[in-house]
């Protein structure tokens, strides 16, 4: 059986990591349907209004059928919530797709449960306010942030700009030495394509927004199997 995850993207920005992720992996299905985005803007107001409930099930609603599993892929919309309040967000997107559902926020703590990883680095493209809800959410998991490097990139379409050199520097200038990986937790950063090369560079396994929300949705979906060219966390089974 091939696995179709469907993929609620907000906005505009790296979406196109979707279908070249769909063209690497030869098989599963990534339907993406965009969500409402009043305002690009990596504040915390906009981003409780990214998503709302409403948002995401008319998202879920608009998607193709059949479906295995469908992913909200957007890191910043999820765990600005706060663990318990991402917990219910999943929870209600599931019970209007009636598949398993999950969010960036929740592939990030399980891609680290998967490879036995503890102490982390971390590379957001968002403001200091911003990441350190990240942190904060990857604390209730268990998980260390050894460091925490912030952009302060405030629109998801100005990170969907950065190049390939862009985000290979930015990876390496984050690592920390203690670090069992490096996260890039921004759904808006173009990762696919580049996962083995990050990992050349930095020299550990890093884990990035779009690759994680792949990989969730295919082991929600009962597809998971070795992949190579996406980096650790598909070499991994």
């Amino acid at each position: 059986m091939t696995p179709t995850v469907g993929i609620l993207y907000p906005g505009f920005s790296a979406e196109d990591d979707y279908p070249l992720a769909e063209r690497l992996l030869g098989g599963p299905r990534l339907p993406l349907v965009h969500t409402e985005m009043r305002v690009d803007a990596h504040r915390v107001d906009a981003l409780l209004d990214i998503g709302d409930g409403d948002v995401l099930a008319a998202g879920v609603r608009a998607l193709p059928r059949p479906l295995d599993a469908v992913v909200w892929a957007c890191t910043s919309g999820s765990f600005v919530l706060g663990w318990d309040g991402a917990a219910q967000q999943v929870a209600e997107l599931g019970a209007v797709a009636g598949v398993p559902v999950s969010s960036t926020s929740f592939a990030f703590t399980d891609a680290c449960a998967h490879l036995g990883i503890g102490r982390v680095a971390v590379g957001a493209t968002y403001p200091d306010d911003v990441a350190e809800r990240f942190v904060a959410f990857l604390a209730k998991a268990g998980i260390e942030v050894l460091s925490l490097s912030a952009k302060g990139i405030v629109t998801a379409a100005e990170v969907g700009t950065l190049g390939r050199d862009a985000v290979l520097d930015f990876a390496a200038a984050v690592d920390h030495p203690h670090a069992q990986a490096v996260l890039l937790p921004d759904t808006a950063l173009h990762t696919i394509g580049l996962l083995d090369e990050l990992e050349d560079r930095v020299g550990k396994p890093v884990l990035t927004a779009n690759q994680v929300s792949v990989w969730q949705g295919l082991r929600l979906a009962g597809g998971t199997m070795r992949r190579d060219g996406f980096g650790a966390l598909f070499r991994t089974v």
